[in-house]
């Protein structure tokens, strides 16, 4: 099974990514775990996950073929 995920905003910087997919990771926890042990630098900063384009605020079980994106909060204006 793999995930794709993209990176937006500055983590696409901290990561030196746009976009990784990941193999062997069955749901949104176990995905979280991985990204902060290739990524240390990750824990600093705040993000939001949205999983096939919905925001995820749940440990969710991932399926082949999901996109995840990690975006950084912002505000409207």
């Amino acid at each position: 099974m793999e995930v794709k995920v993209v990176f937006l905003g500055v983590l696409s910087e901290v990561t030196g990514t746009g976009t990784k997919i990941y193999a062997g990771v069955n749901t949104s926890e176990d995905l979280r775990i991985r990204l902060n042990k290739d990524y240390p630098e990750l824990e600093h900063y705040k993000y939001n996950i949205a999983l096939n384009n919905r925001l995820n605020r749940s440990e969710k079980t991932l399926q082949d073929g999901d996109e995840i994106t990690l975006f950084p909060p912002f505000e409207g204006g």
